[in-house]
Parts: C-alpha cells; structure tokens; sequence
C-alpha cells in the first residue's frame, strides 16, 4: 500500500483524479470559493490540499510554492495518490503589449528555461499541453465570456537576474506571451508520467510594467488582477468538469 506522501501529506483516495494547482497556498481559498463543498485534507510546508466538488464532479486543489522544483514534487506525489488531469491556475507577466492585467494566457507550450524539468530530460524534450484540457480551457473561457490568449509562455527560476530585461526582449521577441515559473516543469512531467496536465494563467504585469508593482497589485487585491484570478479558476473548472462529463459519458 502507498504510504502517506512526505510533502503533501497525502495518500490513496484523498486526491481526486482532477486537480487544480494553484502556486500561492492563499489561492486554495479563492478555489473552495467556486465548489458545492469542500474539505482540507492536508497542510505542510507550501502545499495546502483541498478537495471536494464541483457540479458533481471531484475535484482537488494543491499549492505548489514558487518554482519548478516545489512543483515537480507536488506533481510527482499527486501522481502517486491517484491523479491524472491537472490545470495549473497561476499568475504571468505578459510579454507581448496588448496583453492587459486580468487577461488569462492558456499555455498550448512552454519555453523550458527553468531547472527542474531539465533534471529529468534534456532541453531538447518539448513541454506541451495535452491537446483535449487545452481545447477545453480554450472552450471554457469563451463560453464564459473571459479574454484568453493561446500560445508559448516562459518558464524561468529568478525574477533578479542581472540579466533580466535582455531576456524579456529576447524571448518577446520570439511571440512569446508571458512568463512564468511553473508551467514547464508541469507540462514536461506531465508527459513523462503518463498524465494529462495544461496551464493557465492570470496576467500581472502588463509588458510595460515593472514586476514588484504587478506583484504589490496582485497581493493588495487590485481589481483587475482580482477578477483575473476569479476568471481562471472558474474557465479551469469547467474545462475540467467537460473533461469529466466527457469520461462519465
């Protein structure tokens, strides 16, 4: 029998198959907003766990912390007590103008410019969303009505490098949408594991704006941001409820 995970502190059963992972434990609140119920499971380090449903459907949430390498841990050990779809619901600094705050990024891929995944496969090894969950985001969001934006986004390990703005132009000017930290190592893992995963993001930083005000709006619960962040969770759980629907039959 599986034992209790280290991490997540979570075993066999506590974990719906389709999960949402939100990378501030704060967020999990914002998510049991949205379902019919709900109960924390477990709570340790960055990773808060919740599940419960949504129109009937199960449904878990788990925090990841911030970067790749908290994420592949989360991910590794849901894996392991039974999940098999999974939607980041995260946040991204846009890096194409015309990207407004609030405005969501679905990631069809992400440049893998972080560490984790590459301690699994070599950067070569693309980062993709599985195609039925991006369709579905992709659905979801203009049923609802939401401003959503496919395409690559970046995943990256410092906010502080020195190099920071030269990278942002590069890889905006590669048609880039945003970046951010998580994503990659997702999608990478995803893959390597035999499971379905897509990201989506809520845009904090328009591209002509500086990273800590986008950051500062975002925690001050800015109304742009806020609604943002609302617009994701909502556009993540009917894509995931379609997808069930769809396997129920």
């Amino acid at each position: 029998m599986v034992e209790r995970q280290p991490h997540i502190q979570c075993r066999p059963g506590d974990v719906a198959p389709f999960v949402l992972l939100p990378g501030d434990p704060g967020r999990i609140h914002a998510i049991a907003a949205q379902l019919d119920r709900w109960e924390q499971i477990a709570c340790n380090r960055e990773y808060r766990t919740i599940t419960g449903t949504f129109r009937g459907m199960p449904v878990s949430a788990t925090s990841t912390g911030i970067g790749g390498p908290s994420t592949a841990i989360a991910v590794e050990e849901l894996i392991r007590v039974g999940a098999r779809v999974l939607i980041r619901v995260g946040s991204a600094g846009a890096l194409q103008p015309g990207i407004r705050v609030g405005d969501l990024l679905v990631a069809a891929g992400a440049v893998r410019e972080e560490g984790a995944s590459a301690m699994y496969v070599p950067p070569a090894y693309p980062a993709v969303s599985d195609h039925a969950v991006l369709a579905a985001l992709l659905k979801a969001a203009g049923d609802l009505g939401v401003t959503a934006h496919a395409g690559l986004v970046r995943s990256h390990d410092s906010f502080y490098t020195d190099r920071e703005d030269e990278l942002t132009r590069f890889w905006a000017g590669k048609g880039v949408l945003g970046s951010d930290m998580e994503t990659a190592t997702l999608l990478t893992l995803a893959r390597l594991r035999g499971v379905r995963a897509a990201s989506v993001l809520n845009v904090v930083v328009p591209a002509d704006g500086g990273l800590e005000e986008g950051i500062n709006d975002l925690v001050a619960g800015k109304e742009a941001a806020r609604q943002g962040e609302t617009a994701e969770i909502r556009v993540a759980l009917q894509a995931l409820h379609a997808l069930w629907t769809e396997e129920s039959g």
